[in-house]
């Protein structure tokens, strides 16, 4: 059974930080490149970040770039965001997910997702 749990969300006030996690199994995490979404309510779900380690591709959404880190460590099958300098508007629900589109992963499409996580930035 294929899964992708993710971890680390919560509240924190702006300029604090967090790292999200996300846990995979039931597939070869070295074939996927991992991606981080993530959406507010009534809004279209966003692209954050994404990572392929065996192309060395990443993609960041320019709103992210300089404050977001996006990582894996292929050997724990687990994938990282670690969130920097976050601000009230990084407030959404963050979801990780797995795309075969190891070059330009940010296009996806996407196979497998997450439940999600709750990042909430207070001002």
């Amino acid at each position: 059974e294929v899964q992708l749990v993710e971890s680390g969300g919560g509240l924190v006030q702006a300029g604090g930080s967090l790292r999200l996690s996300c846990a995979a199994s039931g597939f070869t995490f070295d074939d996927y490149a991992i991606g981080w979404f993530r959406q507010v309510p009534g809004k279209e779900r966003e692209a954050v970040s994404c990572f392929s380690s065996s192309q060395g591709a990443t993609y960041y959404v320019d709103s992210v770039k300089g404050r977001f880190i996006i990582s894996t460590d292929n050997a724990k099958n687990t994938a990282y965001l670690q969130m920097n300098n976050l601000k009230p508007e990084d407030t959404a629900v963050y979801y990780c997910a797995a795309t075969t589109n190891l070059v330009f992963c940010h296009k996806g499409p996407y196979d497998y997702w997450g439940q999600g996580t709750q990042v909430t930035v207070s001002s």
